[in-house]
């Protein structure tokens, strides 16, 4: 069962899931970075580049913070590329005791959001803006021209503030638009057409590659 809302901070969701044993979780990949309890543990999910697919061995109870793509950073302190297709306790970047507290809190998603609001800085506006961007599907260039960067100082701050460059996080964002359209139900054909692909064929090509299944998998 997974269930999600809008948390106290801005560009932040808040979830929870549970997990029966041996269930399969196939996670996509969609610029942002979590901060996750689970089952009195606490680390962070990284942004991923492909599909993360885990197992569960028993139940398993998961609380928490989804940072939009380019707000996790301020708040870990940690650059993202650092943290890019990686899954890290909390207690290599955090004091023993505040991770100790968070894994030992009665109301998980409370004590994250406590967590995340001491250490709140505000998210670059620039890559806010490239984020935003990219999730409309605006050509890259147009974006580093909107927010008066060159291409170079677009490269490595995207890297700091997503885990990757802009053109990867484009065709992450737009695979999250395609897999959208999907489930609610519009063919494929269409699908292609909106979320900004060349054709039916280079949809199904980056789904596969990004996604490691077909689109098809993704929407039954």
């Amino acid at each position: 069962m997974y269930a999600e809302w809008a948390a106290e901070l801005p560009h932040v969701i808040a979830w929870r899931s549970t997990m029966p044993p041996g269930a399969v979780k196939r996670v996509l990949p969609d610029g942002c970075l979590d901060l996750i309890w689970q089952d009195g543990s606490v680390f962070i999910a990284g942004p991923d580049t492909t599909a993360q697919v885990g197992v569960a061995p028993a139940a398993s109870r998961l609380f928490a913070l989804r940072f939009a793509a380019g707000t996790g950073p301020g708040v870990l302190g940690v650059p993202a590329d650092e943290l890019t297709d990686r899954r890290v306790p909390l207690a290599q970047i955090c004091a023993p005791a505040e991770v100790r507290a968070l894994a030992e809190a009665d109301d998980p998603i409370a004590a994250l959001s406590g967590f995340a609001r001491r250490r709140w800085r505000d998210p670059d506006r620039a890559m806010v803006a490239v984020a935003a961007g990219a999730r409309a599907g605006r050509p890259v260039g147009a974006i580093a021209d909107e927010c008066g960067l060159s291409a170079r100082h677009l490269q490595r701050r995207c890297r700091t503030a997503f885990g990757y460059g802009p053109k990867t996080l484009a065709r992450i964002m737009r695979l999250q638009t395609a897999v959208g359209l999907a489930r609610s139900g519009r063919p494929f054909a269409d699908v292609s057409v909106v979320a900004g692909y060349a054709d039916q064929a280079h949809l199904s090509r980056d789904v596969k590659a990004l996604a490691g299944v077909p689109l098809g998998e993704l929407v039954t």
